[in-house]
């Protein structure tokens, strides 16, 4: 490809975990408006099939799909399922995700590996059945991994929140060398704090246990360091995400790229 790129994915198969809602739901919806088709992984089933008939509704190419991706047999099944309804997978966004926080020493042991389960194994397993279709005939493709300011920095109570988004930069760098030969991109994306339900869940719960009221929770906590005092929005990120999965070719890999109002610089 030469010239202006241009955000077409047209003739793609996509697949985003983690999608019934927020952020992997607007990745899904910049990406069918972009001529892809989705697939809408999640744990809530139900709620996949919504975002994909309204998908769908608006003219795109979309398909709900239950994936537990902490499960291998789950993960390998549902991307089964993708391929042979909507074609290889050029693209995955690993975007599941849930938050647990609570200070070290008070951290359960099985919510730590609850954690890490969703955000690491998940994206490793997902890779992995993703990699089928994409190492396939050098097929290529482009693997994002939803990470955080905190794949960079760290905050109180979130132990196994940080260790798994910055776990994700050495399996994004290790994917990158190991799938550049055979055509593969992979990329972190880095969010700021975004207004989605997991967010507005930690607003009330680091108020109690920082001891101060919810406004200073997202004054002094979440946005204090961003130059405007704005969250980041889903909106912001799905642009992001479609940008490196139309990028077009590997000039762009093994990146973790920050959209923070300017939280992390890095």
């Amino acid at each position: 490809m030469s010239g202006n790129m241009q955000f077409n994915l047209s003739g793609k198969t996509a697949i985003i975990t983690g999608a019934a809602s927020g952020i992997g739901r607007a990745i899904a919806e910049a990406y069918a408006r972009a001529g892809a088709g989705v697939a809408i992984a999640d744990l809530n089933e139900a709620g996949a099939e919504v975002v994909a008939k309204a998908i769908n509704a608006a003219g795109g190419k979309a398909m709900g799909v239950s994936m537990d991706v902490t499960d291998e047999t789950s993960v390998n099944t549902a991307t089964d399922r993708v391929v042979g309804a909507l074609g290889p997978i050029d693209i995955l966004v690993s975007n599941a995700g849930i938050q647990i926080v609570n200070p070290i020493e008070t951290y359960n042991f099985s919510d730590w590996k609850k954690m890490l389960a969703i955000h690491m194994d998940g994206a490793f397993l997902t890779t992995k059945a993703a990699l089928k279709s994409m190492y396939a005939e050098h097929r290529g493709g482009v693997v994002i991994y939803m990470g955080s300011v905190h794949s960079h920095e760290a905050s109180k109570l979130k132990s196994a929140y940080v260790a798994a988004k910055h776990g994700l930069l050495g399996l994004a760098r290790v994917l990158a060398k190991e799938g550049g030969p055979k055509g593969v991109r992979s990329h972190v994306i880095c969010p700021g704090f975004v207004r989605t339900p997991l967010v507005e869940k930690q607003i009330p719960e680091q108020a109690r246990k920082l001891q101060i009221s919810e406004q200073e929770v997202i004054r002094n906590v979440m946005l204090k360091d961003t130059v405007d005092a704005e969250f980041t929005t889903v909106e912001d990120v799905a642009n992001l995400a479609l940008l490196l999965a139309a990028f077009p070719s590997a000039a762009l890999t093994g990146q973790s790229l920050v959209v923070s109002h300017g939280w992390y610089m890095g």
